[in-house]
């Protein structure tokens, strides 16, 4: 098993609770009109069961490690202790078994200087190609100690497992660029955790996520090369993500690495817009939680806005409210600014001048793409001069009133021309119904009709139609989250499954989610819900 400065990796073989899942793709005993079978073992029996489970629609399907590991160096050391690594992008160790019964939840559809990055729990199984020739990532989440896990046990506990699988399912359905959940497994294993930081430690139960990604490297992966000054492995590990992930970058161009910082930056500029646009705060974003593909990885103190507030914090540990959502933009830039400092070894003056020029207008890559979005979330057709204006209004009645965000925006997709002319909010309209207590709401409602007049050939049931394949009836929020925690400490997985189900169709109205009230109000219990970076 193989550990990377920034990820882990395994080599065919992972352990998840007490079962072990190995690969033989190419074994003739195993391997049936070219479908693959996997192996289930028992690893803590005296005598291990092996079980045959043949999978169907695998004829294009492969797993291996061999474009990973043929092409970068591994750590020597096969020992599994904390350590400082050098010299190396992977370091070798098996995942640790769970000790208790363990049990199947869900599978899916499938600022500072820190020192050494790389998340001291992961373990990546394997890199597959799918039947459409697709190449994936699978990887293991508290699945045991590694080299980087510091003073950690190097698991995870079930509550953040279970938001983590929740929500990276829940932005996949809403449309935006993130890893996914594959399965998720929970023990009996005793986990101690002080979840606040209050010296409040607690029992907890055990998990484990398969958690799948085109790739797992991030800013920092190119940040602890540069710091150590192991610049010859900066530069294969670069050249390694441009040739398996920039398709479009020649690997002969001399300007490749200017490029690959251009596409990276622009990429970064429309994931945060993504995330405003559905008030997803990220809660750590720092440059080991920034993906170099650009998509939303490891999730830990989210959250969805729910109220609008751009001061809003979904981290209870984050006092000085840096991470906060109205500031997602600001620490984009900061980390990339980090990712070019990382880069400059491989760059002449003249590429990173040019590389100062491209991070200076990730500004304008933000805001244009964030107006597009915001845009379409008014049901707006084109582009004119008062649409900034427009959404900003909206937004400073919501911050004004209190108004849910989600909700707001959805229920202006809902709500008729007419009602809105005649200023007539009905009841069940609750978060737009807030909006219109402020005075200033009529002038709003006068000029965004006004705007939507110049719509061409548009008609009020085509905006309806439209904002509400836009503006999500259902997204993940925190106490929704936590129901399901609750439910699930006590071996009860069913909100888990509910809301998985939900969340797939976040824009389609749904009874099973009406009755449960996901799109209501937070109920009273929720108001001093916190979230912390524990896990």
């Amino acid at each position: 098993m193989v550990q990377g400065r920034g990820y882990a990796l395994v080599c065919l073989v992972a352990v998840c609770g007490t079962y072990c899942l190995a690969w033989k793709p190419n074994s003739p005993m195993d391997t049936e009109n070219g479908k693959h079978t996997l192996l289930l073992h028992t690893p803590n029996t005296s005598e291990s069961c092996e079980r045959r489970v043949k999978v169907s629609s695998m004829d294009l399907w492969s797993a291996s490690l061999d474009d990973v590991l043929a092409g970068l160096p591994i750590d020597p050391v096969r020992e599994n202790y904390v350590r400082r690594v050098k010299d190396c992008i992977f370091s070798r160790v098996y995942p640790t078994p769970f000790i208790s019964e363990v049990q199947l939840v869900a599978v899916s559809e499938f600022g500072v200087w820190a020192g050494q990055l790389g998340d001291g729990r992961a373990h990546l199984i394997s890199t597959y190609i799918n039947r459409y020739g697709e190449r994936w990532e699978l990887q293991l989440k508290g699945s045991g100690k590694t080299p980087y896990s510091r003073n950690g046990d190097g698991r995870a506990v079930l509550r953040s497992s279970v938001r983590e699988f929740l929500c990276s399912e829940a932005m996949h359905y809403l449309g935006i660029p993130t890893s996914r959940a594959a399965s998720l497994v929970v023990s009996n294993d005793a986990i101690w955790r002080d979840q606040f930081y209050n010296r409040n430690v607690k029992k907890e139960r055990g998990a484990v996520v398969l958690r799948v990604a085109k790739s797992w490297f991030r800013f920092g992966s190119l940040e602890v090369l540069t710091n150590s000054g192991e610049f010859y492995l900066l530069r294969k590990l670069v050249d390694f993500i441009i040739k398996e992930h920039f398709l479009s970058i020649s690997p002969a161009d001399p300007n490749k690495v200017l490029v690959f910082f251009s596409k990276v930056v622009s990429q970064t500029a429309d994931m945060i817009a993504q995330w405003m646009s559905v008030g997803f705060a990220h809660g750590v974003c720092n440059t080991d939680n920034f993906s170099l593909l650009s998509i939303t990885i490891d999730y830990g103190p989210f959250g969805f806005m729910e109220n609008y507030d751009a001061d809003y914090v979904p981290n209870t540990s984050d006092d000085e409210g840096r991470y906060k959502i109205g500031a997602q933009a600001n620490v984009g830039m900061f980390n990339l600014n980090k990712l070019l400092l990382a880069l400059k070894p491989l760059m002449d003056n003249r590429q990173e001048q040019l590389a100062l020029k491209i991070l200076s207008d990730f500004p304008n890559l933000y805001y244009q793409r964030f107006t597009e979005l915001y845009r379409a979330k008014l049901g707006l057709l084109g582009a004119s001069e008062e649409d900034l204006t427009l959404i900003a209004s909206f937004l400073n009645l919501m911050e004004d009133t209190k108004a849910d965000f989600t909700m707001s925006f959805r229920q202006l997709s809902e709500i008729t021309r007419w009602q809105l002319e005649s200023v007539t909010i009905p009841q069940e309209h609750w978060a737009l119904s807030s909006i219109s207590q402020h005075m200033e709401f009529p002038a709003w409602v006068s000029a965004y009709l006004l705007r939507l007049k110049s719509n061409p050939d548009d008609s009020d049931s085509g905006r309806r139609e439209r904002m509400t394949a836009t503006n999500p009836r259902y997204v993940l929020r925190n106490w929704m989250a936590e129901s399901a925690v609750r439910k699930a400490e006590k071996n009860d997985f069913s909100e888990v499954r509910q809301l998985q189900n939900v969340l797939r169709k976040p824009f389609q109205t749904q009874k099973m989610a009406e009755l449960a009230g996901y799109a209501q109000k937070a109920p009273g219990w929720a108001k001093d819900l916190k979230v912390s970076c524990s896990s």
